[in-house]
């Protein structure tokens, strides 16, 4: 027993030096970059809290209200956006990259080592991005922490773990750079949520917010289709490419039936929201942050959140 617990300890050492043996050794000198076990600690401590530990926590506690904390956090991811949309533009997107078959620049090159450090600062905004399930529990909105919230959260930040080992940049870095242009977007609107009725009136545009968002996932799927009508490509990772098209994909559907049944058929939305809605005139509660509006606190919807980024 003993002999064969040694074995597969063997063959697990070996499966991990070949999976860490084509790692960029540019980003080894980032934080939590040197390994996934920091990275898997943390998201495994993010399930189990979220899961199991946060929710017996508040059992038999009244919600946090943490409005100025809300603030400051969503403003705080609006800035960062900007930062992290502006430098993959820096690095590449606006100078050396066609937009087409755009390979990682291995080179240390100083528009390459910016790409590599946006590709990572891009990966750990996601990190801080777990913070968004946290204040979900604390204000016992347990109705947010859907699978799906839950699934977005811990398996998209696993996944760019290993997308940024192996390949910081070129054209699998696409995806992220819209993805955080959204982000700009969608953290303003929960900020101008969080603080409070007096910004209902500036709270029009939900529905809209929904359209880019499913115009950021078709943009993201067309480009990595193009890999599959090229002649040639050099770009040296195509698995994440196949996964950034699944992965597009997948949430274009999700959100298109969402877009449907709350904006076409109004199932999703609260009574008083429909009626209001059909008249261009009311924004559907996200139940995120709002807290409050009409001065009351009003019941999210859950069904909506649980579709709320990507």
């Amino acid at each position: 027993m003993l002999r064969q617990l040694q074995e597969w300890g063997s063959h697990a050492v070996d499966i991990y030096d070949f999976l860490l043996a084509g790692a960029d050794p540019r980003i080894q000198k980032y934080p939590l970059m040197q390994n996934p076990i920091a990275m898997s600690a943390i998201l495994l401590g993010y399930l189990f809290f979220v899961m199991y530990l946060g929710p017996r926590m508040m059992a038999n506690r009244k919600p946090f209200q943490l409005k100025e904390a809300m603030i400051v956090y969503n403003f705080s991811l609006v800035a960062l956006s900007i930062l992290i949309v502006y430098e993959f533009l820096m690095s590449g997107w606006t100078s050396t990259y066609t937009w087409r078959c755009d390979p990682v620049d291995t080179s240390d090159s100083p528009e390459a080592l910016r790409m590599v450090r946006v590709a990572w600062l891009f990966w750990f905004s996601k990190i801080i991005e777990l913070m968004d399930t946290l204040f979900f529990v604390l204000r016992k909105k347990d109705g947010q922490v859907t699978f799906l919230h839950i699934f977005h959260h811990s398996f998209m930040p696993w996944t760019w773990w290993w997308g940024i080992v192996y390949a910081p940049g070129g054209m699998g870095s696409f995806h992220a750079m819209v993805n955080s242009s959204v982000h700009i977007i969608m953290y303003f609107y929960y900020g101008l949520a969080a603080a409070g009725p007096r910004f209902q009136k500036f709270l029009w545009w939900k529905k809209y917010m929904t359209a880019i968002q499913l115009t950021q996932f078709v943009l993201v799927s067309l480009h990595a289709t193009q890999y599959y009508f090229m002649d040639s490509c050099d770009y040296q990772f195509p698995m994440i490419l196949h996964l950034i098209w699944m992965y597009g994909t997948f949430f274009f559907v999700l959100f298109s039936n969402f877009w449907i049944q709350a904006y076409v058929k109004g199932k999703r939305l609260p009574k008083q929201d429909v009626k209001q809605s059909m008249n261009g005139t009311a924004v559907h509660a996200n139940g995120k942050h709002e807290n409050g509006i009409n001065g009351s606190n009003r019941q999210e919807n859950g069904s909506s959140h649980k579709m709320k980024k990507a």
